[in-house]
């Protein structure tokens, strides 16, 4: 991809080229928040979920069977 044609790059279509590129990121940001907000509180559901669940197996592990009996 040689070009034929030596045009030399200055300042001004390097920040041209930046700040586009700047605004495609942002829009497309903006686009993805509602499925990052979404996944960040699925995660959070289950992330507290699964501790509830491992917290009873545990205490249901350690359990004491107490049994009374009268005589």
């Amino acid at each position: 991809m040689a070009a034929t044609t030596e045009k030399k790059i200055s300042r001004a279509d390097i920040e041209a080229k930046l700040h586009e590129i700047k605004g495609e990121v942002e829009s497309t940001g903006e686009a993805a928040k509602p499925y990052a907000l979404a996944a960040a509180v699925a995660g959070a559901i289950v992330l507290v979920s699964v501790a509830y669940l491992l917290g009873r197996r545990k205490g249901r592990k350690k359990t004491t069977i107490v049994e009374v009996r009268r005589v």
